[in-house]
């Protein structure tokens, strides 16, 4: 019995961070991910002060800070162009000691993978909780090769999470949030845009982006029955944000139709009893998947890997670890659940009596000095992230 052996279902952000923060723990570990390849689902990336420390315990932190493309400001926008509000990013740094980072999501996959021990991740593997194991037996993982066991399995497998259904199988699963999204990159674009940030509109929003290689990253979120889909994204985001202000359009007229991404948001509206039962612990989407409106999604999933990590050292019991990654986790995710969910409701107001005093508000707010505004993300971006090597 590989009581000293980690496995990791699903290669995803989340699931690499925690192969990479259990293997600093000196803890043997293997990451299996059903899809042929590691091609991430997604194009940008904004890594947070609080997830740049985490990975700065990994080692890559440094790396992943140099690709990100620096922007003197970036705000809130109407789709007339008026300014609700603005910041200047150098502020966010002097705040929080860090800034905020936009990469290519697949640059994120790629740093993790290169950290790891050759063989590590094993692609095209479906594997499945059979039994979640206790404090006396072990959890129990099929996989191409046959049964595994292991003295921890890491649920990685996202919002849909098979792990997830067998360890709670009351509980309700995720939700529909209402919206929709569009995530693109464009490379080379004739111009570099000069304004970054959002552009809010009537249930809609509207994202910019710069990253490295002179590449934009633009995405959007409109109201949509789920499920929705059109002939052609690409036309879809023109008619949705073509009569937005500069440069929105002109973006979206320079994007390539076929690398125009379109999914659904779901997210995890009832919290779950426990992030962990028996021997397996859940992490990112497969324990609080959430609505993007925080860009808080895979920053909340690296931080989850430092954490469970850090609780586990080599040779201790990870089970026994369990239940203290849960208390650490459930009550801070969970109000971060709830806040990407508040700000998305912002975001849905259509009616024009409600967006008017939306938009109020908002500026009210934006007249208001930097450290104020930077004060309300705080609880979020001022976390710090635990020691590995055995020190929490």
């Amino acid at each position: 019995m590989a009581m000293n052996r980690a496995i990791v279902i699903g290669g995803g952000i989340g699931g690499l961070t925690a192969a990479l923060a259990l293997h600093r723990q000196g803890i043997p570990v293997t990451v299996h991910e059903r899809a042929t390849s590691l091609d991430p689902v997604g194009a940008g990336l904004a890594l947070a002060p609080n997830a740049l420390r985490a990975l700065d315990r990994l080692g890559i932190g440094g790396h992943l800070r140099a690709l990100a493309t620096p922007h003197p400001a970036l705000g809130l926008r109407r789709p007339s162009g008026r300014w609700l509000a603005r910041t200047d990013t150098a502020a966010v740094e002097r705040y929080f000691g860090d800034p905020i980072a936009a990469v290519a999501r697949a640059a994120v996959i790629d740093a993790l993978v290169e950290a790891l021990p050759a063989g590590t991740v094993r692609t095209g593997s479906a594997a499945a909780l059979v039994s979640p194991g206790d404090g006396a037996n072990p959890a129990v993982v099929s996989t191409p090769d046959g049964e595994v066991t292991a003295g921890l399995v890491v649920g990685a497998d996202g919002i849909r999470s098979a792990t997830r259904g067998l360890l709670f199988p009351q509980h309700p699963g995720p939700r529909y949030s209402g919206f929709t999204t569009w995530r693109t990159i464009i490379d080379s674009p004739a111009r570099r845009p000069a304004a970054v940030g959002e552009v809010w509109g009537r249930g809609r929003l509207a994202g910019i982006v710069p990253l490295t290689d002179s590449r934009v990253y633009v995405y959007g979120a409109a109201l949509a029955p789920a499920g929705s889909r059109a002939a052609s994204e690409h036309a879809e985001l023109l008619q949705l944000y073509g009569s937005w202000c500069a440069p929105v359009p002109e973006l979206l007229r320079q994007a390539d139709p076929a690398k125009v991404l379109r999914h659904d948001v779901w997210e995890l509206a009832d919290p779950l009893p426990a992030y962990h039962h028996g021997r397996v612990a859940l992490l990112g989407d497969a324990a609080h998947a959430m609505c993007p409106f925080q860009g808080q999604g895979a920053c909340q999933a690296i931080e989850d890997a430092l954490i469970l990590a850090a609780g586990i050292g080599a040779g201790s019991d990870p089970a026994a670890a369990l239940p203290a990654y849960t208390a650490a986790r459930l009550p801070r995710t969970t109000r971060i659940v709830t806040g990407s969910r508040r700000i998305g409701a912002l975001v849905a107001l259509r009616s024009p009596a409600a967006v008017l005093l939306r938009d109020a508000a908002l500026t009210v707010g934006g007249l208001l000095p930097d450290r104020a505004l930077l004060s309300r993300t705080a609880p979020t971006y001022n976390w710090q992230a635990p020691v590995l090597g055995g020190a929490a």
